[in-house]
């Protein structure tokens, strides 16, 4: 083979190489363009994983315009309310600080007298516009958002300041109205009816949380839970419990269903040391609120009906000892001397477990039943005594506080438990230990005027023979005319009481 050949041949192999190069590379991006674009068909399922089907979108879109309704009818009717509290205390007026602190006045001790200063503390809260009467808007609140308030002010959504009075309060419900005067023009809130809600229902809140960089929110969530009790300040309420976030300036705003109605009024939030929510708020029922309102804007207080007994809630075991077993009511275990309860012939150790047909769960809904039902006006309450079924015609009476804290009128002024082992153990006392522990004196009344003392057990009354709950107020009951003396164990001595007439 010639040089000429040679190198034909080389170029020849060269060539192909360079030729099966480009096709491999061609080949290469042919595959990754395949493999990165879908086809029709890839495309097509790529698209239906993303596509929401009219039916559901319906659905949702008809679920945010419910929500977007609720919201524009209801927050018109919302208002800010702005407080200041002042306060004027004796201030030690020093000049010339350090001297004059240290080394006393330099002119004289007239110069350094205490003057009086003024303090002023601020506070927020919310609102809801109820009644209109004239010119005057009536707002709906908590009392605590204007308890001692010297300055109160109401902002609207639009951002305007009014002037604003207190109406009234009823620091029982924590309720209070205020009104403010205007010719601009605010629709009313829808007021709905609490005794329709239940757990699971929608729940919409509304108010100013935080202050004012947050005004007039609107959070969503559902009714967690109703007939809840325990609030803040012995507060007499029940509450509707709620998931939808509820913080600090929410108090006093509404919580509304899913029609716009006004179901409650937020009131206060379980939270941790933060303050913040954590999904637990409650609010009064507006139901609770209806009367008080009208009577707030009518007459400027609120008069509560007055039963004139000490109630408490019975735990299993002690309605057990009292042959209520799965029983729910309110325990008697005091009762006022001269008392609409005493005249209708309600006694000590009656269990209340109706007012006028209405069942009556615990004491928290007597206190309830009875504070709403206006003085002069009858009741009929349901009791069990002795194991029997009766009813008492009641006339409610008026309370006032002082009438409520009278103790002296309270009898008989002693709280009772029965020996169980539980209890037995706990006192460190023998297994055969008798009588009842005195687990609470109510001081001035007659129980505390005869000698007795919380630790004592009781084990007579009048000389009769009690060993247990039924036979105390049993016995208890038939001595309410006569003197009245308890034989009881103090640590071991038996003693007899002094005796009481009334």
């Amino acid at each position: 083979m010639d040089f000429a050949q040679t190198i034909s041949s080389k170029k020849f192999f060269i060539f192909n190489l360079v030729l099966l190069g480009a096709i491999f590379g061609f080949s290469l991006a042919f595959l990754s363009l395949t493999c990165s674009t879908p086809g029709p068909k890839a495309r097509a399922q790529e698209n239906a994983s993303v596509v929401i089907s009219q039916d559901s979108l319906a659905v949702a879109e008809g679920l945010q315009n419910a929500f977007r309704a609720v919201s524009d009818k209801v927050l018109p009717s919302v208002v800010e309310i702005k407080t200041v509290s002042i306060q004027r205390q004796q201030a030690q007026n020093f000049n010339g600080i350090p001297w004059d602190f240290f080394f006393g006045p330099r002119n004289g001790p007239d110069q350094n007298e205490g003057q009086e200063r003024e303090y002023r503390s601020q506070g927020l809260g919310s609102g809801i516009i109820v009644r209109l009467n004239g010119d005057r808007y009536y707002v709906l609140t908590n009392n605590h958002v204007v308890d001692g308030a010297s300055e109160i002010r109401v902002t609207s959504r639009d951002g305007k300041e009014y002037p604003a009075e207190l109406v009234g309060k009823d620091s029982r419900r924590d309720l209070a109205v205020v009104s403010f005067k205007t010719n601009d023009y605010f629709p009313l809130a829808a007021l709905g009816n609490s005794d329709d809600v239940h757990v699971g229902d929608w729940s919409i809140a509304m108010g100013n949380p935080l202050g004012t960089q947050f005004a007039f929110s609107v959070t969503m969530g559902i009714v967690s839970a109703v007939g809840r009790t325990g609030g803040p300040g012995g507060n007499i309420n029940d509450f509707i419990q709620t998931d939808a976030p509820i913080n600090q300036g929410n108090s006093g705003g509404p919580l509304v269903n899913i029609r716009g109605e006004v179901i409650g009024i937020n009131t206060w939030i379980a939270s941790n040391n933060s303050g913040g929510s954590v999904g637990l708020g409650f609010a009064i029922p507006i139901n609770n609120v209806k009367r008080t309102m009208d009577e707030l804007i009518r007459t400027g207080s609120m008069s509560d009906g007055w039963l004139g007994v000490s109630l408490g809630d019975l735990d299993n075991e002690t309605l057990e000892a009292m042959n209520l077993s799965g029983k729910r009511g309110a325990m008697a275990y005091q009762v006022f001397l001269g008392s609409p309860a005493e005249k209708a012939g309600i006694r000590a150790g009656d269990f209340i477990t109706a007012v006028d047909g209405r069942e009556i769960r615990n004491s928290t809904m007597l206190t309830q039943a009875v504070g709403n039902t206006r003085p002069g006006d009858t009741a009929v309450f349901t009791v069990i005594r002795d194991g029997t079924s009766r009813n008492f015609t009641v006339r409610i009476e008026a309370r006032t506080d002082e009438l409520a804290a009278d103790s002296k009128k309270l009898w008989p002024g002693v709280t009772v438990v029965p020996l169980t082992d539980q209890v037995r153990s706990s006192l460190r006392l023998d297994s055969n230990a008798q009588g009842l522990y005195v687990a609470n004196i109510t001081p001035e009344t007659p129980a505390a005027i005869i000698g007795l003392q919380r630790g004592d057990r009781i084990t007579h009354i009048n000389e009769t023979p009690v060993k247990d709950l039924l036979s105390f107020y049993k016995v208890l009951r038939e001595q309410t005319d006569r003197e009245l003396w308890f034989t009881f164990i103090r640590g071991d001595t038996t003693l007899d009481s002094l005796k009481y007439r009334r």
